[in-house]
């Protein structure tokens, strides 16, 4: 053997036997080639070039061992179809058809690649060698979205003029195959409820003795490929069951929002144990939601991507916020700690709905996961830290993910993912005939498949992770990715029209456009931000999968950091509105009297007793009403509050005379710095803060002192006024302003954040300290009212003569600002006072915001519910 060309592979062999023993694929993120190089053009396009030849590595296998038949076999450098000698192999005969698979389900592939040549060859062997005529039963679910829709989105390209893949030889070949194949498969939702059998045989029909169990996911995930077909034929027949069976699912979930994982087709029944999560059996029910909706702009599937996401993130999210538990489905309790490997593309669709926060947390423990095995097992124990099955069939979930959240965040840190990825699938998976899957991680033991979306699938989404130029990338059409990894798309001759009820209902489908913002340490001043790697929560993520840290781990570890906790918001609230702060009972069934329905929405006359479903807003902006009582608001619809009794003065000194004054909403701040010395009287002309003086909108609070300017009353005066200045403190060792205050800062004004304690304890701690006033910056850019209960104002004692004011984040960036100026160029001290102007609606000409319009919105228990209007 010629050892000296070979020299440097041998020697790293060498070292990592040495350090590992046997087990050479013991977690470190060292293992990944380069890691914390930079990400230039070059080494993008040579892992690009490296993703590409282990593609042709897999595929040219394929095609000279296996094809025709439907999997390439690399062990023993062969193939196979269904396996004839046991028709009961589920885990053969559910995607082996006998029908080419993987040639068919990696036709859009070679768009991927750009390559054309491929592309034709591909088609022109499809089109001679492909029959559906065949005596085989594979699974509804796995042959719709293998092959049907490889069928779909490789006659899309080669039908489609003024784009590089139109054939021009091609005569729908393609659409023909995949009708046959549609029309086969219809009978199996010939059930009572409209929900297909999950198995059929291509040539015979149903068999009798089919099983009437199916999952969710297998059932309610055909729409893509399933209506595609219908707007491309005319034949409405597949839309109309496939349509069928999703509302069949959705129709039965559960009163707080969930659908099961397994069902009767022919009873409509759950079946037990009627658990619900993200992961296998039910995954891309909610994919299909939202992606149909993306696809066709039918809102009645926005609405069960909504709601459905809702409840989800309510129930099966973790009190953490980083796991997503397996749950009962009629009342949410938790069923099992353990979590797949198919739940790992629930990040992808969260950055594809707009919540890219949470989807950075959940991929972080994934690929904490992938590191401690060099693969993503099939099950993990959460509560034990410990894989329960250590399969890994090559699977893309995870590496789908990682593609989407590059492309939201362009943070390199998901480019040195996407490389781990490659280096432990080019060590552990590739042999001299192809690419096969991991029957065990832990000792490396390999699998005689190569699962057909180990091509159409995770390489596709890898080599898309590295190809920065390529065209779908720029591509703002209704294109989505199917579960399998298709390209599917609809031109606007195949989008149908809204039907004219419809739009009478829905005038309007308000999009939330959330835009991610960077990481940055809180209460730190604008600028420079820090990539995934340095938040707070990375070391917490990587503890709760039981991983040591790397020697990379700790290169970002600061002796000003920490490891943050996470404390995580509910998702979703109800509440029974009431004025005054009292309890009443609940309003069971409001009358048209209370709750109108009206053209843009709703109008609410008398809140009293009606039951109120929040949730959280994706953009962070704050939360929408989603049901009033029995109705359920959609996005777009306002609802519009003309109840005067909601908004009262809880202020300790109130008498029932002054219990219906209203407070205003805001008022207008001026702050400035107290100069010590002329001769230092400048500015940074290039700080936003570039003046003596900046204007902030101060949001009131519905107790406290009443900092509303209007004409003298009996009410005791405030020490924060327009009249006099007062100095501003941010102390460090107390910036949430929970604790007491070691010092007094005795006439003064408080600064503080938002979090860990209420308003009112904000205000009490500031009140203790002897402030006049306390500024509370919040996390969000809407302003907030904030409000306490009765009993608790009451408990407080006399706080009317201190002032709460919240800041949004933009004004608290300002204060911020200032702060650092007069620090840094010793301008003094930083005051405040109450505009004599008074209202905030005179800062429009300041500051360009619409957020003195926003304020006249609802909020509950701080919350700004942005889909409401105030009438009083």
């Amino acid at each position: 053997m010629h050892w000296h060309r070979y020299w440097p592979e041998s020697l790293l062999l060498f070292v990592v036997v040495a350090l590992e023993g046997w087990n050479i694929y013991a977690t470190s993120a060292t293992t990944t080639p380069a890691i914390g190089a930079g990400w230039t053009a070059q080494r993008k396009l040579a892992t690009r070039e490296r993703i590409r030849e282990l593609w042709y590595h897999g595929f040219d296998n394929y095609m000279t061992h296996a094809f025709p038949l439907d999997e390439l076999t690399p062990l023993s450098c062969s193939g196979q179809g269904p396996d004839w000698a046991n028709l009961n192999n589920i885990a053969s005969n559910d995607v082996a058809g006998n029908f080419s698979l993987t040639l068919i389900d990696v036709l859009d592939t070679f768009v991927i690649l750009d390559d054309r040549q491929g592309f034709a060859t591909a088609v022109k062997n499809v089109v001679d060698s492909v029959s559906f005529d065949v005596n085989t039963r594979p699974q509804v679910f796995e042959t719709t979205i293998r092959v049907l829709g490889g069928l779909l989105s490789g006659h899309i390209y080669a039908n489609q003029t003024g784009q590089p893949f139109f054939l021009p030889w091609y005569r729908d070949e393609l659409l023909v195959l995949a009708h046959d194949l549609g029309k086969r498969l219809l009978p199996a939702f010939s059930t009572p409820t409209g929900l297909p059998y999950a198995r059929i045989n291509l040539r015979h029909g149903l068999l009798r003795g089919e099983t009437l169990e199916t999952c969710t996911a297998g059932a309610g995930s055909l729409i893509l490929e399933f209506a595609t077909l219908s707007r491309l034929t005319g034949d409405d027949r597949f839309e109309k069951a496939a349509f069928k069976a999703f509302f069949a699912l959705w129709n039965r979930k559960s009163d707080i929002g969930l659908v099961g994982n397994t069902i009767n087709t022919w009873t409509g029944d759950w079946t037990p144990p009627e658990i619900t999560g993200i992961g296998a059996g039910i995954d891309s029910f909610y994919e299909y939601a939202l992606k149909w909706y993306i696809m066709s702009g039918e809102s009645e599937f926005l609405d069960v991507w909504d709601d459905s996401y809702a409840s989800i993130m309510r129930y099966s999210r973790a009190t953490d916020g980083f796991w997503y538990r397996n749950v009962n489905m009629k009342n949410g309790d938790t069923a099992y700690y353990s979590v797949d490997s198919l739940s790992a593309f629930w990040p992808g669709l969260q950055v594809l709905a707009g919540d890219v926060q949470n989807a950075i947390k959940l991929h972080m423990m994934y690929y904490n996961l992938w590191r401690r095995h060099s693969g993503l097992p099939e099950v993990f124990d959460t509560n034990f830290k410990r894989a329960t099955s250590f399969q890994y069939p090559l699977r893309p979930e995870f590496i789908e993910s990682t593609w989407y959240l590059y492309r939201a965040t362009r943070d390199p840190f998901y480019l040195e993912v996407g490389e781990r990825i490659l280096f432990d699938i080019i060590t552990r998976s590739k042999v001299d005939c192809g690419l096969c899957g991991i029957q065990d991680l832990r000792t490396n033991k390999r699998d005689d498949r190569m699962e057909s979306f180990a091509l159409s699938e995770t390489l596709k989404y890898l080599f898309l992770l590295f190809d920065e130029e390529n065209p779908l990338h720029s591509d703002d059409s209704n294109y989505v990715f199917t579960t399998e990894g298709h390209i599917l798309t609809l031109g606007r001759d195949n989008l149908k029209p809204v039907p004219p009820a419809r739009r009478k209902m829905r005038k309007i489908v308000n999009h939330q456009c959330p835009a991610y913002e960077p990481y940055s340490e809180p209460h730190k001043l604008r600028g420079l931000v820090q990539g995934v790697r340095s938040r707070g929560d990375v070391e917490y993520s990587r503890e709760l999968v039981g991983i040591q840290p790397s020697d990379l781990d700790k290169t970002f570890w600061s002796a000003d950091g920490w490891c943050e906790q996470p404390k995580v918001d509910l998702f979703t609230y109800d509440f029974i509105l009431a004025p005054n702060g009292h309890v009443v009972p609940e309003d069971l069934s409001p009358s048209i009297v209370k709750i109108a329905p009206i053209a843009e929405g709703y109008m609410i006359n008398n809140a009293s007793g009606v039951r109120t479903h929040i949730v959280k807003r994706l953009d962070g902006k704050g939360y929408d009403i989603r049901r009033l009582g029995h109705y359920t608001v959609r996005p777009g619809q306002i609802v519009f509050i003309n109840d005067t009794t909601l908004f009262v003065d809880h202020s300790s000194n109130a008498t029932l005379d002054d219990i219906n004054v209203l407070r205003d909403p805001d008022v207008l701040l001026r702050l400035h710095t107290d100069i010590v010395d002329p001769l230092f009287d400048v500015v940074d002309a290039g700080s936003p803060a570039d003046s003596k003086d900046a204007f902030v909108i101060g949001y009131t609070s519905f107790f406290g002192g009443d900092a509303s300017v209007r004409p003298p009353s009996t009410q005791q005066r405030l020490r924060l006024s327009h009249t006099e200045a007062l100095p501003v403190y941010r102390v460090e060792s107390n910036l949430l302003g929970c604790e007491p205050y070691e010092q007094s800062y005795q006439d003064s004004v408080l600064l503080a954040y938002r979090g860990d304690c209420t308003f009112l304890q904000k205000l009490l701690m500031g009140k203790d300290a002897g402030a006049a006033a306390v500024l509370v910056v919040s996390d969000e850019d809407v302003g907030i009212n904030p409000t306490a209960n009765l009993d608790e104002v009451t408990e407080a004692g006399n706080v009317a003569d201190v002032v709460l004011l919240v800041l949004t984040r933009e004004a608290g960036n300002i204060v911020e600002e200032m702060f650092s100026l007069a620090e840094k160029q010793g301008l003094g001290q930083l005051m405040v006072s109450l505009d004599p102007e008074g209202r905030a609606e005179t800062a429009e000409s300041i500051q360009e915001t619409d957020t003195a319009k926003a304020a006249r919105i609802l909020y509950l228990n701080g919350h700004p519910l942005l889909n409401t209007r105030l009438l009083v």
